[in-house]
């Protein structure tokens, strides 16, 4: 019997840019189609497409870079890639069968093909919303835990601060902090997320970066004996301001610097000797490196999430046609938790 030939519908991505993305650098086709089944040795699998996640890596993979990051660039005029949650359809991987949910590296199309499902991450827990497997059960999740425990090795009590805290990743790691016992800080982009960040996720205190003049002065405010920790999203002046008034022996967790990834030209950084002076451990880390333990990581946060101890937003967009809209608006800052794309409801 012929395999089911349906549409497939995707958003390639149109050309390398520099600057600012923009909608337009992504196009949505519609004419595409897909069998849904593979030759009978392949060992591989097609997979429905529920949620996508948008991701600010993502921006630096729109632009070609001479020297080959830890993630490769998107092919100009090929589909865009990113982390999702899908459903198994046809698989021939023994691994894997029909009707597995599963989150890994997707296509931004309806069904994709997958050459390397033991790349994938089967959903062993189903009484979630599977759109928690894009954020706090998912990569960002995992990202957050990481982060903050191992590279920062917390203690109860210290002082810390997250940029970009209402975000997928810095809303876990101030509540992960708040569970340790630790005075948490966060900073946003809005008088909503600011009110987010006190009103649901129990920080201490937030602020609203754009409005304020001096970030040296508003540190100061908030953390006048200074500060342990610093979960660096964001990296540019907000850094810059940070080793300012970091304690001596803090730990900086360099995760992320979206204030950076759609500059022509990157900001400076020029307070670095304070690293040396304040005895400062500044570690990145991608968290890849870190996939084997996502297990662990489930297991350790999920009786956290059904006790309520942990809460967690996101900000869901309809229809894969707006898909690169809502990547657009995560660098501008528009999403209110994480954001994610919603394809089909299974």
């Amino acid at each position: 019997m012929a395999a089911e030939l349906v549409p497939n519908k995707k958003v390639i991505f149109k050309n390398y840019i520099t600057g600012f993305v923009k909608e337009t650098d992504m196009e949505l086709i519609t004419s595409d189609t897909i069998q849904l089944k593979l030759p009978e040795e392949s060992p591989g699998m097609i997979v429905k497409n529920l949620y996508l996640s948008c991701d600010p890596y993502m921006r630096s993979r729109m632009s070609k870079h001479d020297e080959p990051s830890y993630v490769p660039d998107f092919v100009a005029g090929s589909v865009i890639s990113g982390l999702g949650v899908s459903k198994v359809v046809y698989s021939g991987h023994p691994d894997f069968s029909a009707g597995d949910l599963v989150w890994g590296m997707i296509g931004w199309e309806e069904y994709s093909v997958i050459t390397n499902p033991e790349s994938f991450f089967k959903i062993k827990d189903t009484d979630f919303p599977l759109s928690y497997y894009t954020g706090i059960l998912g990569m960002p999740g995992l990202t957050a835990y990481i982060g903050f425990y191992e590279i920062c090795a917390p203690k109860k009590g210290e002082y810390v601060f997250v940029s970009a805290a209402s975000g997928a990743v810095g809303q876990l790691v101030g509540q992960f902090a708040k569970l340790m016992g630790c005075y948490v800080v966060g900073s946003a982009g809005s008088d909503e997320k600011v009110n987010l960040l006190k009103s649901k996720f129990d920080f201490d205190e937030a602020f609203n970066y754009k409005k304020e003049p001096d970030l040296n002065a508003t540190l100061k405010r908030h953390f006048p004996e200074g500060i342990d920790i610093y979960f660096d999203n964001v990296g540019g002046a907000m850094l810059n301001a940070v080793l300012l008034n970091m304690r001596s022996h803090g730990r900086i967790s360099a995760c992320g610097m979206i204030s950076q990834y759609n500059l022509e030209k990157p900001e400076g950084v020029y307070n670095l000797v304070f690293i040396i002076m304040k005895r400062i451990r500044f570690e990145g880390f991608v968290i890849l490196d870190y996939f084997p333990r996502y297990y662990e990581f489930v297991e350790k946060i999920i009786s956290d999430i059904r006790q309520g101890k942990i809460k967690y937003v996101e900000d869901q967009v309809e229809g894969l046609e707006n898909a690169p809209a809502a990547l657009v608006g995560l660098y501008k800052g528009l999403n209110v938790g994480k954001q994610l794309v919603v394809i089909a409801h299974e």
